[in-house]
């Protein structure tokens, strides 16, 4: 039932990725060009990588051990691509990931591998995140735990959720994350 929710929101998602990436392409043409498609490696289920995509909001486009997390007014982001963040369009594209198996709609969401590398073995029962799939949104980003982790608290209180998912995961759960998830998205809570 979870795989068939997941091909039924994606293919419902496809028109409006469609008209994103038009206008994403037509925004970048007068931000200075370059790709609009961006991918970046993330551990999936059972902790084996996976190629995530995504818009490319920014700049520069990073990942392994060049990574950087955005943050609040980081220069690096472009004037479309702060409209992406805010709006979490640019992570539309995610929905292909989905068709392909590599991500379900709902579920931990998976951190560029630095992250994962860095905190792994600070926070206890880190990797039991990768016994679902990873999705597109999840409990922490219902719970407004978005944004840069830059301590190892902070990052604890979003894989608590994770975890939480992980040990509670129904397909009750998901339809309230999907809707908890559209008031987010309007709302734009830690959304930059």
């Amino acid at each position: 039932m979870k795989r068939m929710l997941d091909i039924a929101v994606s293919l419902l998602l496809l028109p409006l990725l469609g008209v994103v990436v038009c206008l994403a392409f037509i925004a970048n043409r007068f931000e200075g060009g370059g790709t609009i498609w961006f991918r970046q490696t993330r551990y999936g289920v059972h902790g084996l990588p996976f190629s995530i995509h995504k818009l490319r909001t920014m700049r520069v486009a990073e990942d392994g051990i060049h990574f950087r997390q955005a943050h609040a007014g980081d220069a690096r982001v472009t004037p479309f691509g702060r409209f992406l963040r805010s709006t979490s369009l640019d992570e539309l594209p995610q929905i292909l990931n989905v068709l392909k198996g590599d991500m379900s709609i709902v579920g931990p969401r998976p951190h560029p591998t630095l992250l994962d590398e860095t905190y792994r073995d600070a926070i206890e029962d880190f990797e039991k995140r990768y016994h679902v799939k990873p999705g597109i949104t999840g409990l922490a980003q219902v719970r407004g735990l978005r944004g840069p982790t830059e301590t190892v608290e902070v990052m604890r209180k979003r894989i608590e959720s994770d975890l939480e998912y992980v040990d509670r995961a129904s397909l009750m759960l998901d339809i309230e994350i999907l809707f908890r998830t559209l008031r987010a998205v309007l709302v734009r809570k830690n959304a930059f």
